[in-house]
């Protein structure tokens, strides 16, 4: 194991195979929930997976049941009381986005179980997605109480067009993975019996492939979200005024309390 990677706490790495590295967010008793650390750990991984010229090629899934169930709740709760928190997020959600955008290495996220908030950015920001069909996907900001920022506006109209990503985003509804396959939003989806399998093959093949060729063209490609840039950012920032407001704190209330939510009705904008 490359020192590089030996203090997370949240993250496990591995080699599979040669020249391919795999991440596991692995808290699995809280389903990958990501705390400070984990959200921290996973924002920044992806700085050191660029500078490692010991792989050609990255797996990112969760450990146990589930890709990783978002942030948890303990500290949703402290970025709408504490204001210095919620600027930290804010640009530990930008730096997230742009960290996997900009890293030079192909990136196949293995979706194993539940992908929420942060997971759900690094799954679906991967350059190939790869999940199980027994997989939801859901985006529940706006159940939430806060706009649909981190990931969302930047590369979900993008890989499903416009009416599908307004559809999803603002309902909250829940997609099958074999749907979101359908419609662009993930690269493709297989049994769940064979997803380390279908995943290691993609690996390997583009690790045996010629690395400046694949770099160049996803740097290329991603040319389209950075252009996306200032409306991610925007979303992104809306989203953070809604955990400062009491959409938020009702959203993340109801969440704990197991009901549904009770937006205040006559203020929006």
């Amino acid at each position: 194991m490359s020192e590089r990677y030996r203090n997370y706490e949240r993250l496990k790495f591995d080699y599979p195979q040669d020249r391919i590295l795999r991440i596991t967010i692995s808290r699995p008793e809280r389903l990958n929930a990501l705390d400070a650390i984990g959200h921290r750990e996973l924002t920044y991984v992806w700085r050191e997976v660029d500078e490692d010229r010991d792989i050609d090629c990255v797996i990112l899934t969760g450990d146990g049941k589930a890709f990783s169930a978002g942030g948890d709740f303990d500290m949703i709760e402290k970025i709408t009381k504490d204001h210095s928190t919620l600027t930290n997020t804010w640009k530990e959600a930008r730096d997230l986005v742009y960290n996997i955008i900009n890293c030079d290495k192909p990136i196949i996220s293995a979706i194993n179980g539940p992908a929420v908030g942060a997971g759900l950015v690094a799954a679906l920001l991967c350059d190939i997605s790869i999940s199980a069909k027994s997989v939801f996907i859901t985006d529940g900001h706006t159940r939430l109480g806060v706009a649909a920022g981190d990931h969302a506006v930047i590369i979900w109209p993008l890989l499903c067009g416009m009416a599908k990503a307004k559809y999803y985003l603002m309902t909250c509804d829940r997609m099958p993975a074999e749907e979101a396959e359908r419609i662009g939003l993930l690269s493709m989806c297989v049994e769940d019996g064979e997803l380390e399998e279908k995943t290691l093959e993609v690996a390997a093949k583009l690790a045996a492939g010629a690395p400046n060729a694949i770099r160049w063209t996803k740097y290329a490609l991603n040319n389209w979200l950075r252009m996306a840039g200032p409306s991610f950012d925007t979303s992104t920032a809306l989203e953070m005024l809604g955990f400062a407001g009491p959409e938020g704190r009702e959203g993340l209330a109801a969440l704990r309390e197991k009901r549904d939510p009770s937006f205040p009705k006559g203020s929006g904008i």
